[in-house]
């Protein structure tokens, strides 16, 4: 079976987990035989390709033929003069814009840049929707010219060339829901990315969710068909995983939250708690390693509390810096608001640190040795935090047991049950 992959990143130049868990994906799926193309904006040229093999779209060349080009127009009518996209109009409205408004010496060639290549960032930056359209640009040339069965598209950043895509070359589209807007913002929803969120999930063949509490919100938040929703669980690749020894300049325990620093991952329910344990458990230092837009609030905060002298923040961790810092770490918590899974709880478990997790996070559906605790109970979080300091040998079986059920969860069967929703994709059961 040959896809057609679209993703936003891939290791080593990630953001978060989303590239990780493409990574790991992509190298189960060619475990069970499965040949992919992964397109992503801006690759470097230093990926590992041994599983996937890799076009960067910021070398395509957009249709580079007419015959191409009046095949995209034939089958994609949502792109126009001025913004090459609308992205806050509804799947349906999407379906009937043809509004070319040709002036002067403009057609529909000059549209969507045709003969040309974009320059991608591959970022998270303030031209992030431009990037996405002329992602799909992209998308349509490959989709017209490579040969493949099914098309999978990762995240809200490259469903519209998944649709793109699917339009053009009639093959299913599956989609892969890493996160929605409720995840990333609450209830404060950018209505862009929800709609094209929505549009990628109304469009899709399937929908993979990383998780039942992430299948629930597409089922009941975005109106999708429970039918054609599947729940795949993610995993965590620890091939070439070696343990990291450190020396300890201070013999003061560690406690870790690690991940990007906004409302999604409690950043404040951690500080609170901290604040808490310090009271009756002194000899503790905390740890906050990321980045994001609560980055100096949270330090202002920390400062208010008096615990600045036992709070340290690392900024934005990747790679062998991570595998160190769950090293130096005794505890690891995650107290995501919303976590759609989590992949970090199960790299710290496989490093041997005792972990706490939110019950409102995906990971906690598999895991049935790390504490659990709602994300709002600050007091419970903090009494978890205590309790697996002061008592050894409560934090030795949390790792004991926890080492021994993270390393049943493989990329390799994660990736036979979405080879499986590829298969029902294309020959779907009547």
């Amino acid at each position: 079976m040959k896809v057609l992959m679209f993703g936003w990143e891939f290791p080593p130049h990630i953001a978060g987990g989303l590239g990780t868990a493409c990574y790991g994906l992509t190298k189960g799926l060619a475990k069970n035989e499965v040949e992919i193309l992964f397109v992503m904006p801006h690759a470097s040229g230093d990926e590992d390709e041994t599983a996937v093999r890799i076009l960067n779209a910021s070398d395509i060349e957009i249709f580079a033929n007419v015959k191409d080009l009046e095949e995209f127009w034939e089958h994609v009518n949502f792109f126009e003069i001025g913004s090459n996209l609308v992205p806050y109009l509804g799947p349906e409205e999407f379906e009937t814009l043809v509004n070319y408004n040709i002036k002067g010496t403009q057609d529909k060639n000059q549209i969507v840049g045709f003969g040309q290549k974009y320059k991608f960032s591959g970022k998270y930056g303030a031209n992030l929707l431009e990037e996405v359209a002329r992602y799909a640009l992209v998308a349509a040339s490959v989709a017209l010219h490579e040969q493949f069965d099914v098309i999978h598209a990762h995240d809200w950043l490259t469903y519209i060339a998944g649709i793109v895509a699917k339009k053009v070359s009639g093959k299913p589209l599956v989609i892969h829901v890493h996160a929605t807007e409720f995840d990333r913002s609450g209830e404060n929803i950018n209505r862009q990315v929800y709609d094209i969120e929505r549009w990628g999930m109304v469009e899709a063949d399937r929908v993979i969710t990383v998780s039942n509490l992430t299948r629930n919100i597409v089922i009941n938040r975005y109106g999708i068909d429970p039918e054609k929703v599947i729940t795949v669980h993610n995993a965590v690749d620890f091939q070439g995983y070696s343990s990291v020894n450190v020396e300890r300049s201070v013999p003061d325990k560690v406690v870790t939250f690690l991940g990007r620093i906004t409302y999604q991952k409690g950043p404040e329910y951690f500080i609170e708690a901290a604040a808490k344990v310090l009271k009756s458990y002194p000899h503790v230092r905390f740890v906050m390693a990321g980045s994001g837009d609560m980055f100096n609030r949270s330090i202002r905060r920390v400062a208010r509390l008096g615990i600045a002298s036992r709070f340290h923040f690392t900024g934005f961790l990747q790679g062998a810096d991570v595998q160190r810092m769950f090293a130096y770490s005794d505890v690891y918590v995650m107290p995501s608001v919303s976590e759609p899974f989590g992949i970090s709880p199960l790299e710290a478990m496989r490093s041997n640190v005792p972990t706490i997790i939110s019950k409102q996070s995906g990971v906690a559906e598999v895991l049935k040795h790390a504490i659990k605790v709602d994300f709002w109970d600050v007091n419970a979080l903090a009494d978890a935090m205590h309790g697996l300091l002061a008592y050894p040998a409560l934090s030795k079986m949390a790792v004991r047991c926890g080492l021994e059920e993270v390393n049943a969860l493989k990329w390799d069967n994660a990736a036979f049950h979405v080879k499986k929703v590829y298969e029902s994709a294309v020959t779907p059961i009547i």
